[in-house]
């Protein structure tokens, strides 16, 4: 008997609802790299780790905002109409959904960066620091494309 198919795949119609509403809620690194890079409006990359995270090494080009501190601090750091992304640590890190709940609580529009900030640096994107912008290493050929080939998705 087959492992994959021991629980049927879902229907068709229910597969399509179910992936459609993954995408409304979740980005991927790639795709925030893109709009980072050409500077895309209305979109803004918020870091939700303590501060001495942040200064171990952040997204180039994000906002630090704590969870703790959304509330309070979103209307200031965060313009009104901008879809916020969100990113902690990893996918081992639930910090990401935390602080999109709170953003979903003011009523703003956001989505988690899957993969958050391991995968990031993983991939090789840019990444802040201290000492400034810098790729922190290599991406790691099994889990980014490397040599110029790329997913295509």
């Amino acid at each position: 008997m087959s492992a994959v198919n021991a629980v049927p795949a879902a229907r068709p119609d229910e597969a399509r609802r179910h992936f459609a509403a993954r995408l409304a809620f979740e980005t991927d690194t790639s795709d925030v790299a893109a709009d980072l890079a050409a500077g895309t409006p209305g979109v803004i990359v918020v870091d939700t780790r303590s501060a001495e995270s942040w200064a171990q090494g952040h997204v180039d080009g994000a906002v630090h905002l704590p969870t703790a501190e959304i509330s309070a601090r979103a209307g200031a750091l965060v313009p009104e109409g901008t879809t916020v992304v969100v990113y902690c640590w990893g996918p081992g890190c639930n910090g990401a959904q935390k602080a999109a709940l709170e953003f979903a609580k003011l009523g703003r529009p956001v989505k988690e960066m899957i993969g958050g900030f391991e995968y990031w640096a993983r991939e090789g994107y840019p990444v802040e620091t201290g000492a400034g912008t810098v790729t922190r290493r290599s991406p790691d050929a099994l889990t980014a494309p490397v040599t110029g080939i790329s997913c295509a998705c």
